[in-house]
């Protein structure tokens, strides 16, 4: 089983067992709380303050701290990382970004970061078989609602979990997850949970809008 935390922007508290928290920020740069939570893995896509200024709050004194591209791996989880960009101009506008996919829970979950353009097919083919995908949405600095609809449909997860779009309280001027979940409505059943708690993937390929928990 694994359960999936959201809180704003793209961090993500994902356990079972371990715990993984993704690009933490620090909640007052962006609006929000802080991420009420500790990391035994922290991962952090690239450092940008909504990404990377919470990330000694969610680590512990064992916490295993991996940035972008840079440094060893993490015990336990399978953890891989691929090479992107935050633009459509090979980094040149706002600079890189790691997507990271790892294993929890018996479960592949990918987390793009954030990404700021599709990704070609060759990057697809090295990502491989993704069971969860988290997937920017809000446009601006990111993939917009339509070209992340796009990018689902090329990786074909089960699960996809729509991040980094505006939520109220949120200081980022990006978009709501309106455009992507009328973009992707059709080809995935949409569902609201305030967390997500999966023991198997869904019959049904599905987007789970989660509640913010910051």
């Amino acid at each position: 089983m694994v359960t999936l935390k959201w809180f704003g922007q793209a961090c993500f508290e994902i356990s079972n067992g371990k715990t993984v928290v993704t690009d933490p920020h620090d909640g007052d740069s962006v609006g929000l709380s802080a991420p009420d939570t500790k990391g035994d893995i922290v991962t952090v896509s690239h450092d940008h303050y909504d990404h990377a200024s919470g990330k000694d709050l969610v680590s512990g004194s064992d916490t295993v701290v991996v940035e972008g591209m840079h440094g060893g791996g993490a015990e336990g989880i399978g953890l891989k990382r691929i090479e992107s960009y935050h633009d459509k101009a090979e980094g040149d506008a706002r600079g890189d970004n790691t997507i990271f996919k790892f294993e929890v829970g018996g479960f592949s979950i990918c987390h793009l970061g954030d990404l700021g353009h599709v990704l070609e097919p060759a990057k697809i083919d090295e990502l491989g078989s993704v069971d969860i995908l988290l997937i920017p949405t809000g446009g601006k600095f990111t993939i917009d609602g339509d070209e992340a609809s796009e990018l689902v449909e090329k990786i074909d997860p089960r699960v996809v979990v729509p991040m980094h779009y505006k939520i109220e309280g949120l200081d980022v001027p990006i978009s709501g997850p309106g455009q992507f979940v009328r973009s992707i409505k059709g080809k995935y059943e949409v569902v609201e949970e305030e967390f997500l708690e999966l023991e198997e993937l869904p019959a049904k390929k599905t987007v789970y809008v989660l509640g913010c928990q910051a």
